[in-house]
C-alpha cells in the first residue's frame, strides 16, 4: 500500500508539474521574440588590449576588459552631435589609431550580404562630424591605414575622400548599372565567393588594389516588385546560370599619390575567378588568388606592384573541387599559411615566401574550420577544430615551430572566437545543443575575464516551458554509414504510444546541421512546439556534409541529391520500424537546397513519406548559378545524366503523398522559375499539391509579419496532413 501511495504521489507530482509547463506559442516565437536570445551589441576590442567598445543606445562606451565596469563615454550622438543621428547610428567602426569612427546610418540591403548606407565620420578629439559624399547612399566605406583617408564604392565607381580637406578622388569613370563593376562585387561573387567589398588598401595606404567585374555580356535576369503601382515594378540584374557566360575579372592598382591608375597582369587568363585578393605585409606585393571555371585547380599568385612582376607563390589541384576559405595569412618575414584538403582532411600548412613547405602543423582526422590569427610574435596561430566526426568545435593555439597543440576550450560543445589586435583577448562564444550561448572574454591562455551575456533567461524558459531533450545520436544508413542525427521527442514521451515524425533537412555539400551547438539547425522553439505537440523531430546529416573529411563531403560530386535523398529515405524507414513511430504519419521539411532534398524524397521516398515541405526548392540544378552548380556537378552538357536523374521534376509523376511548395516571388538566388517549372510538371501529371507564394520576398524571407505566416500554414499543414 505504500509503494502503492509513492508511485502514485510520484505520478500525481508528474502530472502537477506537466500541467503547469506553459505551451509555446507560434507569435512568441515569430513576432514577439520572447526566446531570443541576447548577444554583446556593437562589440568591438580596443587596440590598447586593455578595453573594449559597445554601443549602449545613443552612445558608444568604453569598457575595462578585466572588470567590465564602464570608464567613458567615446560618443554620444545625443549630446556631441546635438542629436543629428540620434537613434540612427546602426553600426560603427573605428580607424587603426581609434581617433575617428565610421557611422552607418539608413541602411538599404540590396543583395544577401550587400547594401549600402548613408555615412559619417566623427573625430573623436577635433568633434569634428564629416558626412561621405555629400550624405548620397554610398557602399563599403573603408578607411585607410592612417585613418585620413576613406574609400568607398558609389554607383559602380570607386572614389577616396580625404577627411583633412573633404576632397574627393574619383578613381574609376566607367562604372555603370549592370555593366561595370569597379570595388564591389557582383550577384554571383557575393553569394557563391562571399565577396562583397572588392578593394583592398596597401599596409602603407598609398595604394589600392580592386576587382572590375565587365558583366556586359552576361545575361539579365528580372524580378518583378508589386507596389500597388498600376505596372509592376521591374529590377533587371545579371545573374549567370550554368554553362552561361560569367562576368570578365580584371585586377587594377591605383596609386593615390601619383593618382595613376594600371591594371595588373597575372599571366594568360580565360573564363576565371578571381575570388580573392590580399596584400601580404609588404606594401608593394599583394596575392591574388586565381581559380579555373571548373573550380579543381587554384594558384596563389605573388604580384609586385612596383615591378609589375609576378610570379606562382603555390598550386592546387583537387580531384573534386576546391572551395574557397579566408585561412591565408601572411607573416612579416613573407612566409604563410593556408589550410588544404590535400591529405584527405582540411589541415593547416606553413610555407616560407617561396612556396616551399616548412611543415604541416596539424594531421589525423579533426579538420581546420577556422584560422583565426597569428600572436604578435607570429610564433602561435590560434584555429578552431571540427572533432568527433564533426559534431564539436574547439579552439587550440598551435605552434609554427613544431605544430605543438593546446587545447582552450576544454569544456564540450561548440566554441567560436572574435580576437582583438594580435590575439591577446577574445570573445568567445560557448554553447552545446542543450545549453545557450555564453559570451565571455578570454585572455590568450583561455582564462576568463568577464562574462558579457549568459542567456540564464533561455535556461529559464526551457523550464517553464517544458521543452524536450535534444539527443544527437547516430543512425546507420543503408551502406552502414553512421549519420550524425539529432532526435527530439515529446517530453511526455511513451515508448508504448505511436508518434508521428517530421524530419528536417539541409543536406548542402560541407554544411552541418547536426552539432553540439545551441539551435544547431535553426528552428529550436518551432521544433519544440511540435514535440509539445506530440510530434517527433528528426534531423539528419547525410553523406555529402561537412567536418568529416574530404571523401564524406565530396562523395556526392557530380550527382547532387542522389546520396542525400537515400539516407535521408533510410533513416526515416528506419524510424518506421520502431515501435512508438506510427510509419503512416512522416513528413519532412527543408529550405533551399534543403527543399531541393525534401521534394526528391517525398517522390523517391514516396512510400514511407506522406508528406513535405520545400521552401525556395532548386528542382532542377541547370536553372541554378553558374559558380555553385558548376562546382559540384560542373556543367550541364559535361553531365547531363546526373542533372536529370535527381532534379524533382523529372519524378512529379511519382507523387502520393502532400506536399506545400513556398516560393518569394522576388528571390535573387534560387528563382522562383524552379517552383513554376515544378508546379507546371506536376499540373502535367495530374497531381495535387498545395502552394504559397510571398511577393517582394527574396530568398531568406525576412520580416516578422512573413515568418509569422510562414509558420502559421506550416504548423497546420504539420498538423492536418502528417
Amino acid at each position: 500500500m505504500k509503494v502503492k501511495f509513492i508511485f502514485f504521489g510520484l505520478f500525481f507530482l508528474s502530472y502537477v508539474l506537466y500541467s503547469q509547463t506553459k505551451e509555446i506559442q507560434l507569435d512568441a516565437i515569430y513576432e514577439r521574440g520572447t526566446y531570443a536570445l541576447k548577444e554583446p551589441s556593437g562589440f568591438n576590442f580596443m587596440k590598447d588590449g586593455l578595453h573594449y567598445s559597445q554601443s549602449v543606445g545613443s552612445k558608444i562606451m568604453k569598457y575595462n576588459i578585466k572588470t567590465g565596469i564602464s570608464e567613458s563615454v567615446l560618443f554620444d550622438s545625443k549630446s556631441d552631435l546635438n542629436g543629428i543621428l540620434y537613434n540612427k547610428i546602426e553600426s560603427y567602426k573605428f580607424n587603426f589609431d581609434e581617433s575617428s569612427v565610421l557611422l552607418e546610418t539608413e541602411p538599404s540591403q540590396i543583395y544577401r550580404y550587400s547594401k549600402s548606407g548613408v555615412y559619417y565620420v566623427y573625430n573623436l578629439n577635433s568633434k569634428k562630424l564629416t558626412n561621405l559624399y555629400f550624405s548620397k547612399k554610398i557602399m563599403y566605406p573603408s578607411f585607410n591605414p592612417k585613418g585620413d583617408k576613406v574609400a568607398f564604392v558609389y554607383e559602380n565607381n570607386l572614389y577616396i575622400q580625404n577627411l583633412t580637406d573633404n576632397k574627393i578622388d574619383q578613381i574609376t569613370k566607367d562604372g555603370a548599372i549592370n555593366s561595370i563593376i569597379n570595388g564591389a562585387s557582383d550577384w554571383i561573387y557575393e553569394e557563391e565567393f562571399s565577396v562583397t567589398r572588392a578593394f583592398e588598401w596597401s599596409p602603407e595606404g598609398d595604394q589600392i588594389v580592386f576587382l572590375k567585374f565587365d558583366e556586359s555580356e552576361v545575361e539579365d535576369f528580372k524580378l518583378e516588385y508589386y507596389t500597388g503601382q498600376v505596372f509592376p515594378e521591374d529590377y533587371t540584374f545579371k545573374y549567370p546560370k550554368v554553362g552561361e557566360k560569367n562576368a570578365r575579372l580584371s585586377v587594377w592598382n591605383y596609386n593615390v599619390m601619383k593618382r595613376k591608375l594600371k591594371p595588373i597582369k597575372i599571366g594568360i587568363r580565360e573564363d576565371d575567378y578571381i575570388p580573392r585578393i590580399q596584400w601580404t605585409q609588404e606594401n608593394d606585393k599583394v596575392c591574388i588568388t586565381w581559380l579555373n571555371r571548373s573550380q579543381n585547380y587554384l594558384k596563389l599568385i605573388l604580384v609586385n606592384t612596383k615591378t609589375s612582376s609576378f610570379k606562382t607563390l603555390l598550386e592546387e589541384r583537387n580531384k573534386y573541387y576546391i572551395e574557397i576559405q579566408d585561412n591565408l595569412r601572411f607573416l612579416k618575414n613573407g612566409n604563410f599559411l593556408w589550410t588544404s584538403e590535400q591529405d584527405g582532411f582540411n589541415h593547416i600548412y606553413f610555407y616560407d615566401s617561396n612556396g616551399s613547405l616548412i611543415r604541416k602543423l596539424a594531421n589525423g582526422t579533426n579538420e581546420v574550420a577556422e584560422v583565426y590569427g597569428l600572436d604578435k610574435r607570429e610564433v602561435t596561430v590560434f584555429v578552431q577544430f571540427a572533432e568527433n566526426r564533426g559534431l564539436r568545435r574547439h579552439i587550440y593555439k598551435l605552434s609554427l615551430e613544431n605544430g605543438a597543440k593546446t587545447n582552450m576550450t576544454k569544456t564540450e560543445g561548440t566554441h567560436q572566437l572574435l580576437a582583438s589586435l594580435g590575439m591577446q583577448n577574445f570573445l568567445l562564444s560557448s554553447s552545446t545543443i542543450s545549453s545557450p550561448p555564453m559570451y565571455r572574454i578570454v585572455d590568450s591562455n583561455g582564462i576568463e575575464q568577464i562574462v558579457l551575456e549568459n542567456n540564464f533567461e533561455i535556461q529559464d524558459k526551457l523550464k517553464e516551458f517544458g521543452t524536450s531533450k535534444v539527443d544527437i545520436t547516430s543512425i546507420q544508413n543503408r551502406t552502414n554509414v553512421d549519420l550524425n542525427t539529432i532526435i527530439i521527442k515529446p517530453n511526455t514521451f511513451d515508448v508504448n504510444k505511436k508518434y508521428p515524425v517530421l524530419m528536417f533537412c539541409y543536406g548542402g555539400p560541407g554544411s552541418q546541421k547536426v552539432l553540439d551547438k545551441w539551435d544547431s539547425f535553426g528552428f529550436f522553439w518551432w521544433f519544440q512546439m511540435l514535440a509539445q505537440k506530440n510530434y517527433v523531430v528528426c534531423i539528419v546529416d547525410n553523406r555529402g556534409t561537412g567536418g568529416r573529411g574530404q571523401e564524406f563531403k565530396k562523395m556526392t560530386y557530380l550527382q547532387l541529391g542522389k546520396l542525400e535523398t537515400e539516407d535521408q529515405i533510410d533513416v526515416a524507414r528506419y524510424l518506421a520500424k520502431q515501435r512508438y513511430i506510427d510509419s503512416s504519419r512522416m513528413g519532412i521539411f527543408g529550405k533551399s537546397y534543403g527543399a531541393y532534398i525534401a521534394s526528391l524524397c517525398l517522390l523517391k521516398g514516396n512510400d514511407v513519406f506522406k508528406a513535405a515541405i520545400a521552401i525556395a526548392p532548386v528542382t532542377n540544378w541547370k536553372w541554378y548559378s553558374s559558380v555553385y552548380t558548376e562546382r559540384y556537378m560542373r556543367n550541364y552538357k559535361e553531365n547531363q545524366n546526373g542533372y536529370e536523374e535527381n532534379s524533382p521534376i523529372n519524378f512529379a509523376d511519382q507523387l502520393k503523398g502532400n506536399l506545400l511548395l513556398v516560393h518569394g516571388l522576388t528571390d535573387d538566388n534560387v528563382h522562383f522559375q524552379n517552383t513554376v517549372e515544378m508546379a507546371s510538371a506536376l499540373i502535367k501529371n495530374q497531381k495535387q499539391f498545395d502552394t504559397y507564394f510571398y511577393p517582394n520576398q527574396n530568398h531568406d524571407l525576412f520580416g516578422q509579419k512573413v515568418k509569422f505566416h510562414l509558420f502559421t500554414k506550416m504548423t497546420s499543414f504539420v498538423l492536418e496532413k502528417i
